[in-house]
């Protein structure tokens, strides 16, 4: 009996392990009206903004750029669009990312529009640590129909690697009220901020942009 007993759990375990594995991989993304609508040409918007740091719009805006380029596409100039909404009365996110695809198309030209929300920017602060952390979402969207093309989110932090320090405990209150200074005092969300930017937005990751027609890898994936 208990030999039966093993051989029916030797036979079971391997199943329960790949459902285990399967059901922890994530769902391919569906990137047919991607394909289709073949994007040359991006319009970043200036970012939405959840977060309670008043910076957190300007420091990823200003980093964008440079992963989107890196991935194959033309990226409208981010202070040029900034200042063709401002000319135009328009200084919120919000009420930017409200208008109609296809205006944003007759004015800027661009084939697709990036919608990026931020959720998280700037330090928090525990008993023993203080963790700059920045958490983004992204949309494409087709500006001349309106579809969306793609979605994705990403995060960094300034402790990633993990506290690995000594001292016992009143070293560790030290070390993170030290660090909670340092965060609040010095803009450490900026260089965290552009991490996560490139998790984003860099082509080739799993479920991420794909590669754009000016890279080498354009039509690979």
């Amino acid at each position: 009996m208990i030999k039966r007993f093993l051989k029916l759990a030797a036979c079971v375990a391997p199943m329960l392990l790949a459902v285990g594995c399967a059901s922890n991989k994530p769902a391919a993304y569906d990137y047919t009206a991607f394909k289709a609508a073949k994007p040359r040409s991006i319009l970043v918007l200036p970012p939405l903004n959840n977060s309670p740091e008043v910076n957190a719009g300007n420091s990823v805006y200003a980093q964008v750029t440079y992963p989107l380029a890196e991935a194959g596409y033309y990226v409208l100039p981010v202070g040029l669009v900034g200042e063709t909404f401002k000319q135009n009365g328009m200084t919120v996110a919000q009420d930017i990312h409200t208008l109609p695809p296809a205006k944003l198309q007759e004015i800027f030209g661009a084939d697709a529009g990036l919608y990026i929300t931020i959720s998280k920017y700037g330090a928090t602060y525990t008993v023993l640590d203080s963790v700059v952390v920045v958490s983004v979402q992204a949309k494409l969207v087709d500006l001349k129909t309106g579809t969306v093309l793609w979605t994705g989110a990403a995060s960094a932090s300034n402790n990633e690697g993990g506290n690995n320090g000594g001292g016992g405990l009143i070293g560790a209150l030290v070390a993170a009220a030290v660090k909670q200074v340092i965060n609040s005092t010095t803009d450490q969300s900026h260089p965290v901020a552009g991490v996560a930017s490139v998790r984003l937005l860099s082509a080739g990751m799993n479920n991420g942009l794909l590669y754009g027609p000016r890279s080498a890898q354009y039509a690979t994936q």
